[in-house]
C-alpha cells in the first residue's frame, strides 16, 4: 500500500525535528532527499519520516546526527539494538511489560484495557501515575523503536491509557480546592498523556483543574487563565515538539498572563530550555508534587481564607 508523502510542516510535527533542522541535514547529509510538488514545495516519502523518528529517538539518546544520517538501514537497527534501553521497574514487575507489548501485537483492544485497568486499581491511580505510566510509555515506544511493534500498534496503546485516565479523572470528585490550575499545551504539541498524568495527580492532591486538552493558541490561554480564575497555568511539552520554539512560547505566554499567576512548563520537551522569569521547568511528575507543595506553602493565606 502506498502511504502518502508529508509536507515539511507535517515532518515536524510527527517527528519533533524542526523544518530549519531538516534542510540543514539534506544539505550536509543528503538525507532527508525530499520529492517536489507542482508547486516546488517539498514532500516526503513516508519511509522517509519513519526513518526521520528513529533518528530522532536516538538522538534523544545521546547519539549524534552525523553518524546517525551515514548509516544504512541495517547498520542503524544494528544501533537501536545495542542502545542502552531503560529498564521498566514496576510494583507488578516486568510481567505487566510484557503483557501489554503482548497484547498490543495480538492487536487485543480489550484486553489491553482490561490489564491496564484491572493495573491501575490494584496499584492505586496515584502510584499507577507515578510508577508504572511512564515506565510504560517507554517500554511502548523502545519495542517500536527496536521493530518490535508497529506505528498504528503505538497509537493504540496510547488511546488506551488515555481514555482509562480520563475515566479515572472524571471519577475523582471535584474538591474546588486551591490551586486553581488550567491545564493545556501550546498549538502543534498533539500529545496529551503527559497532561493526563498530570491532571490525575494534582486532582487527587484536591487542586482544582480546567484541562482545555491540546493545542490551545497561547493568546486564548491567557484569557482561559483570566475566565477561571487560575493560580497555575501548566502546560506539557513531549520529546518530540521541537525544542527551538520552548523558550519563545513560554515567554510570549508569560507576557500575557499576570504576575500572581504562576507558569508551569514540564515534560521532556523542556530539557533544555532557559525558562523565562519565574516560570517552573518541571522535569518529572515529582516535581510536579513538589511544586504544588511549595505553592502551597507560599499562598497559607489564601488557603486558609478559602476554607472559612
Amino acid at each position: 500500500m502506498n502511504r502518502p508523502a508529508f509536507t515539511i510542516a507535517a515532518v515536524e510535527r510527527d517527528t519533533g525535528v524542526a523544518k530549519d533542522t531538516l534542510r540543514v541535514w539534506e544539505r550536509r547529509y543528503g538525507f532527508p532527499t525530499p520529492e517536489r510538488d507542482g508547486n516546488g514545495e517539498r514532500l516526503y516519502p513516508a519511509d522517509q519520516v519513519d526513518k526521520l523518528r528513529l533518528i530522532k529517538r536516538l538522538m534523544d539518546q545521546g547519539f549524534r546526527p552525523g553518524r546517525l544520517m551515514a548509516a544504512a538501514d541495517e547498520e542503524l537497527a544494528d544501533i537501536v539494538s545495542s542502545a542502552p534501553q531503560a529498564r521498566v521497574a514496576t510494583p507488578t514487575g516486568d510481567n505487566l511489560q510484557m503483557a501489554i507489548l503482548t497484547l498490543l501485537k495480538a492487536n487485543d483492544a480489550r484486553a489491553l484495557r482490561g490489564a491496564l485497568n484491572q493495573a491501575m486499581h490494584r496499584q492505586g491511580l496515584q502510584n499507577f501515575v507515578l510508577e508504572t505510566v511512564g515506565h510504560l510509555n517507554c517500554a511502548v515506544g523502545e519495542a517500536w523503536m527496536r521493530g518490535e511493534l508497529e506505528v498504528f500498534e503505538e497509537h493504540l496503546y496510547t488511546e488506551q491509557m488515555q481514555a482509562l485516565l480520563r475515566q479515572a479523572i472524571s471519577a475523582l470528585p471535584a474538591s474546588g480546592g486551591l490551586p486553581r490550575v488550567v491545564l493545556t499545551t501550546v498549538p502543534d504539541e498533539q500529545h496529551v498523556l503527559g497532561l493526563l498524568m498530570s491532571e490525575a495527580l494534582l486532582a487527587l492532591e484536591g487542586a482544582s483543574c480546567v484541562s482545555l486538552g491540546t493545542q490551545t493558541p497561547i493568546a486564548d490561554i491567557g484569557m482561559a487563565a483570566s475566565a477561571h480564575q487560575a493560580d497555575i497555568v501548566a502546560l506539557s511539552f513531549s520529546s518530540a515538539f521541537p525544542q527551538r520554539q520552548v523558550t519563545p512560547l513560554l515567554t510570549q505566554l508569560r507576557t500575557l498572563l499576570p504576575a500572581h499567576i504562576r507558569l508551569w512548563a514540564g515534560g521532556s520537551g523542556v530539557a533544555r530550555c532557559t525558562p523565562p522569569g519565574d516560570t517552573a521547568l518541571l522535569h518529572t511528575l515529582p516535581d510536579l508534587l513538589a511544586a504544588l507543595s511549595a505553592w502551597r506553602s507560599d499562598n497559607t493565606d489564601k488557603a486558609a481564607e478559602q476554607t472559612r
